[in-house]
């Protein structure tokens, strides 16, 4: 039978464990840090992924119309197609509309009208209600504040799409920049 008897110097232990305990800290938080700034960039590139044109789907309308409004610097230049019905306000020139969807609010339909602001020469060819595939690129406008504007290259009629209703922005969005 062997006995072991080791003696431990307790001060010298307990620094051992702290700047091993530190350094594991350490390499976390790099490691949290670097997956923050690259992934807030990759996570971001999923909305639109290019410069090229992106098509805008229902499912992802209200995330994206939220982001570029929020960032309207960083999507400047951004091409995008998208489904809607033309919408006009009052106080629009004739060559704008509103390129809308209903968002759905409440669980009985109740609903709201957002979208982005369309400037197009050929506006007034297009009735109120008329549903229209636009392909155009944002930029920054103002109409009572700073606006995105999507500049209008091509507009077609189009038929209502099978679900008209989008959503409010989900937990899927993450409010940062280059989104598209």
């Amino acid at each position: 039978m062997f006995v072991y008897n080791f003696k431990i110097n307790g001060s010298k232990t307990f620094k051992l464990i702290f700047i091993i305990m530190l350094i594991v800290l350490l390499c976390v938080l790099a490691t949290v840090t670097f997956k923050i700034f690259v992934g807030a960039s990759n996570s971001a590139s999923s909305c639109l992924p290019s410069k090229n044109v992106n098509k805008i789907a229902s499912k992802n309308y209200t995330n994206i119309l939220k982001a570029v409004h929020d960032n309207i610097d960083d999507y400047a230049g951004t091409k995008i197609n998208f489904t809607g019905y033309v919408y006009r306000v009052l106080d629009l020139k004739e060559n704008q509309f509103i390129l809308a969807r209903d968002m759905l609010i409440s669980s009985d339909f109740q609903s709201v009208i957002v979208g982005f602001l369309c400037e197009c020469d050929t506006a007034k060819d297009f009735e109120n209600d008329s549903w229209v595939e636009v392909t155009g690129q944002i930029y920054k406008g103002d109409y009572h504040g700073d606006m995105p504007i999507v500049k209008v290259t091509a507009i077609n009629k189009t038929n209502k799409p099978n679900n008209e209703y989008v959503y409010p922005p989900d937990e899927s969005y993450i409010p940062t920049f280059g989104v598209l």
